[in-house]
């Protein structure tokens, strides 16, 4: 049996005659019916009935052409892998994002992605402040999404993507919660600040946001931030994406702290200028821009 033999098959079916599939094929009828006949020879079924003037599969064909039918796409998706490994496609690409950026943009482009290259390993992080840059000039990144903070620019080729919006929150019943006025960072250092950690290490490591000399709880991620703030044990900034319909609930309310005033975090893709690219990673970058 061969791939041949299955496209073949596959064509007397879907243009319901031998001479349609042999137009189909570039070939001749007699050709187109010898193949036929070899298949079932050697697989010892009758694949077609040839009664009538259109061949129609039989209950066994039927049965064996759903099946070709997988093998040939299968086939098809291999012949794509292979030619995408002549063309350089890697067998791996690393994404870091932003823990404050949601993901659905990125999981769009990372779906298309795998439909044309299903060799390639995507590998996708959530890092926090100094992690994304670190990843990417540690040669772990191919690609981040982060705020230029402590990007050395000479080093990276930087588009501008996108914004978040990070708001200062709390439970309506936390104390600072309570009145509209501002409060002072005197006034609030009484009260538990729940930060995310840092996900950079040594000179990478970054601080934001930190109110100075106050209590402070440190999280690894965003979703535990929230869950403490949603229990009135503390505050602390998120972007307003994570927490919408809290706000829209009355569950969660914005703070008005000194120094500590809603913000916008201006975000960029970013890649290093002396890093090959491959054609996954290219891929990638170039839709993130669309």
């Amino acid at each position: 049996m061969t791939y041949e033999q299955l496209v073949v098959l596959h064509a007397i079916v879907t243009e319901g005659t031998f001479r349609g599939a042999a137009e189909r094929l570039n070939k001749s009828q007699s050709a187109i019916s010898h193949m036929l006949k070899k298949l079932e020879t050697e697989i010892e079924i009758v694949l077609l009935s040839r009664e009538e003037y259109r061949p129609t599969l039989t209950p066994e064909g039927e049965v064996f052409y759903r099946q070709a039918t997988r093998v040939m796409q299968q086939m098809k998706e291999l012949s794509i892998v292979a030619k995408n490994l002549n063309a350089k496609q890697e067998p791996e690409v690393f994404l870091a994002v932003t823990a404050t950026f949601p993901l659905k943009p990125v999981l769009e482009i990372i779906g298309t992605i795998r439909e044309h290259y299903p060799a390639t390993h995507i590998r996708l992080s959530r890092e926090s402040m100094g992690g994304p840059i670190e990843q990417l000039l540690r040669n772990d990144a191919d690609i981040i999404i982060a705020t230029m903070d402590g990007v050395p620019v000479e080093q990276v080729e930087a588009l501008s993507f996108g914004q978040v919006t990070i708001v200062p929150v709390a439970h309506p019943d936390f104390e600072p919660a309570r009145s509209s006025h501002m409060k002072t960072i005197s006034e609030m250092q009484s009260y538990t600040q729940v930060v995310v950690a840092d996900s950079g290490s040594g000179e990478f490591t970054q601080s934001r946001d930190l109110l100075p000399g106050g209590l402070r709880w440190t999280v690894s991620d965003f979703a535990a931030k929230k869950e403490i703030l949603l229990a009135n044990l503390g505050w602390g900034g998120i972007p307003t994406h994570m927490i919408d319909s809290e706000l829209a609930r009355g569950e969660l309310v914005a703070l008005n702290v000194e120094g500590y005033q809603k913000r916008q975090s201006h975000l960029f893709q970013m890649r290093k200028r002396d890093k090959d690219v491959g054609i996954v990673a290219q891929s990638i970058w170039e839709q993130l821009q669309r």
